[in-house]
């Protein structure tokens, strides 16, 4: 029986070979962790979560809460796991990384079909492939796509928050409490530092002052032909020294933005905020929500220290910067996340050009389902642009490659609405869901059903 190879085990390699493997195919999942390292991650067990613990917003009305929804109806191994480890964070589906990590790699490891081999691939393998090795793909196997694609790898500067321990909190100054009063208990989900003025900028002169880490190791080329040069940033996940350098006022309206929150201390909403969201099941790690960083670590102890509430923290994790490595997918890429030039060969995740963990599961979703699909003999699944996962793959390959820069989940990239002059916001999110949510019913996600494409527009 012909296998399905899928290289990396982060979050879309390791549905995707799930997806392989529940279709009826032997599926082989290379991992090159713990042997090689990334520079990111910290150990070897598949679907780690390097960056927040959170995949974004679960209310309905949200462009995450409609690929989520998306993702569950079509049959996700890693939500169905992620909802067995969630952890409180208000209206967000958030884990315990750790046991979220766990979880993925038990069930992989259970499945009969699945034979999870740690190794590095150096060389594209023959035969039906997905490549999934996200952000952090290896040198080697950078260096094989670019010569395979005749293109220059593109890259932009990710980085990750800091998480401290709860104990080292000082919980007479920090209050529980969710925006809104949203959240999964009557107590609320984060945990919240309220600023003063004052307090509130002299944090930002002493962030804007820090020493940060020189990004020399970021920015060696990874092979030849790939671009060299200027730091690039994802305007989603911007350290937030570089955020505070827009204005004095960037993380007011930003990340420390005290809206929908009361200190009870003062019965006011406080000038700022700084949120912490409950990193593990046990309560014991909290991360610092929107704090990307790429401060040097004694300076992170320093300035972090100045937020009320953290002067004794102890941190578990500090930020830290890394290069997340993408291809030129436009030029590259089909909607069914083949390659265009070699059509047993699949791309997912991070990789292609789709940002968010949520983009990142249901690409691999998609790319082992059409990997088994193209070994059964049937037409890949090209999902409707109305749905948010559709939307994504469809920019992904159709998007002007000269621009072409990350995307995550948003109701932007769905097509217009007839009558969307005459809804609000709120209108307008409704209907995309349930014009979305309409076009995936259409379609069978049962294992080796004959699944249809679904071909009508939905106006």
């Amino acid at each position: 029986m012909q296998a399905v190879q899928v290289v990396g085990g982060g979050l879309a390699g390791s549905e995707a070979a799930w997806q392989a493997a529940n279709h009826g195919h032997r599926v082989v999942l290379f991992e090159m962790r713990p042997h090689a390292a990334t520079g990111a991650h910290t150990g070897g067990e598949l679907a780690e979560l390097v960056c927040s613990n959170s995949l974004g917003s679960q209310l309905p009305d949200r462009a995450s809460g409609m690929l989520l929804a998306e993702l569950e109806q079509m049959g996700s191994l890693l939500v169905e796991c992620a909802r067995a480890t969630a952890v409180p964070a208000g209206g967000a589906l958030a884990v315990d990384r750790q046991a979220f990590s766990a979880e993925v790699t038990r069930r992989l490891l259970e499945h009969p079909a699945i034979e999870l081999v740690r190794q590095e691939v150096k060389r594209i393998p023959e035969g039906v492939t997905v490549i999934a090795s996200g952000p952090l793909t290896s040198e080697r196997l950078a260096a094989e796509l670019i010569r395979l694609t005749g293109e220059e790898n593109l890259y932009f500067f990710d980085a990750i928050s800091p998480i401290v321990e709860a104990g080292s909190v000082d919980q007479s100054i920090v209050f529980r409490e969710s925006r809104y009063g949203r959240g999964t208990s009557d107590k609320g989900d984060y945990l919240n530092c309220p600023m003063s003025k004052g307090e509130y900028q002299d944090f930002v002169h002493a962030l804007l002052s820090a020493e940060r880490i020189p990004l020399r190791s970021f920015e060696s080329a990874i092979g030849a032909g790939v671009r060299a040069g200027a730091e690039r940033f994802f305007e989603a996940c911007l350290p937030i020294e570089i955020l505070a350098e827009r204005g004095e006022q960037s993380l007011a309206y930003g990340p420390l933005r005290p809206v929908g929150l009361k200190d009870p201390r003062t019965d006011r909403r406080p000038y700022a905020v700084v949120q912490l969201r409950q990193d593990d099941l046990a309560g014991s790690l909290y991360n610092l929500v929107g704090f990307q960083t790429n401060l040097k670590f004694p300076e992170q102890r320093r300035v972090f220290r100045m937020i009320p509430g953290l002067q004794s923290a102890q941190f578990a994790r500090y930020g830290q910067m890394h290069r997340n490595t993408f291809v030129n997918s436009p030029k590259l890429l089909q909607a069914s996340l083949q390659v265009r030039s070699r059509t047993d060969l699949f791309m997912a995740g991070q990789i292609t050009g789709v940002e968010g963990y949520l983009g990142n599961i249901g690409t691999g979703l998609l790319a082992g389902l059409n990997a088994a699909r193209l070994i059964d003999g049937e037409p890949p699944l090209i999902l409707p642009p109305a749905t948010m996962l559709g939307a994504l793959c469809n920019y992904v390959s159709q998007a002007d490659p000269e621009s072409f820069q990350p995307m995550k989940a948003n109701f932007g990239i769905l097509p217009p609405l007839a009558s969307a002059d005459q809804l609000d916001r709120r209108g307008r999110a409704k209907a995309y869901v349930e014009r979305g949510a309409a076009a995936l019913r259409n379609i069978s996600m049962e294992p080796r059903a004959e699944l249809r494409i679904a071909t009508q527009e939905y106006n």
